[in-house]
């Protein structure tokens, strides 16, 4: 019998009971739930993002920016702060009812040895280790998740491959983890989420499948494989960028010149240069690197020999 991965998961509905909300003394967004801070932080470059705190117990009023840490993922506006505070608050609950049971579990892991483990039921555990982490299934229940996503293996690592432990035994996973899950089986198997679901995926649903779009449609364009801000050219962002951006053994490699608000809201799969609008760029360099390089050129060009042979040659 093969775990239920045949159910489109819906987003649960928001609940926002024993949540305070609040503006903070320098006039963040926050809220608390039960032991937990967070905030909605604007960056420099104007965007927002959600950070966190723990364990504060002073009035939300009297907190300021410098209490938070972390970045949770950015955010549109305060709408969408509430709705990520409700999800929160929503999965703290719901974890209370799972009984999930941690301890120390002696254990070889692929990514070390195990230094602390959630028991989420019988045949899932989840290991965490020094650097990385991961869930191991039982022989049972290895072998009842799909054959397009059951590994030879029992280990399932915490970064993408969590998300087939959570979408093989929903019933042990809260409705948040089982939303990202979806997403994350979405965005990183699309040819599995496919015949699994029975349906198609619509443009913009899977980053995996953007990410080949993107690579064909520009595998002959120069794109940024490295970035910093210019010192010498004020309002620029140095780029260096290669074609097919690198993904091509020996491509050529070129530095541009890019408006930095430009650069700074680039896409997903990496910054295409428009020879039109950004142009080739040769002067001195931001990048160690290329300060050397550029250096030993002008030195050449320099050169009591190099004058010479380009005053005779002109």
């Amino acid at each position: 019998m093969t775990a239920a991965t045949t159910k489109t998961i819906a987003a649960p509905t928001p609940e926002l009971s024993g949540v305070e909300f609040a503006t903070s003394k320098d006039g963040l967004p926050v809220a608390r739930i039960g032991d937990l801070v967070l905030a909605m932080v604007t960056a420099p470059g104007g965007f927002a993002f959600i950070a966190s705190a723990v364990a504060f117990h002073r009035p939300l009023t009297e907190l300021t920016r410098a209490d938070f840490i972390g970045h949770d993922g950015r955010i549109a506006n305060e709408a969408e702060f509430r709705q990520r505070v409700a999800e929160t608050a929503n999965h703290k609950r719901e974890l209370e009812g799972l009984h999930r049971v941690q301890g120390r579990i002696a254990a070889s892991t692929p990514w070390g040895g195990s230094q602390m483990a959630i028991i989420y039921a019988e045949g899932v555990v989840a290991h965490m280790t020094a650097g990385h982490g991961g869930f191991h299934l039982s022989a049972d229940r290895n072998a009842t998740v799909h054959p397009l996503l059951r590994k030879d293996s029992p280990w399932y690592e915490e970064d993408c491959e969590w998300a087939i432990v959570a979408i093989s035994f929903p019933d042990l996973f809260t409705s948040y983890e089982r939303l990202t899950a979806e997403k994350t089986f979405r965005n990183t198997w699309p040819d599995a989420w496919e015949t699994i679901r029975g349906c198609s995926l619509a443009p913009g649903e899977s980053w995996t499948r953007e990410g080949e779009v993107f690579d064909k449609r520009h595998g002959n364009d120069f794109i940024v494989t490295s970035a910093i801000r210019s010192d010498q050219n004020p309002g620029m962002t140095e780029v260096v960028a290669r074609v097919g951006g690198g993904r091509i053994r020996g491509s050529e490699e070129r530095r541009f010149l890019v408006p930095a608000d430009e650069y700074s809201a680039r896409g997903r799969f990496g910054f295409v240069i428009d020879p039109g609008r950004h142009p080739e760029y040769q002067g001195p360099s931001s990048f160690i690197g290329w300060q050397a390089a550029f250096q030993t050129r002008w030195q050449r060009q320099s050169a009591p020999g190099a004058r010479h042979s380009a005053i005779s040659t002109a």
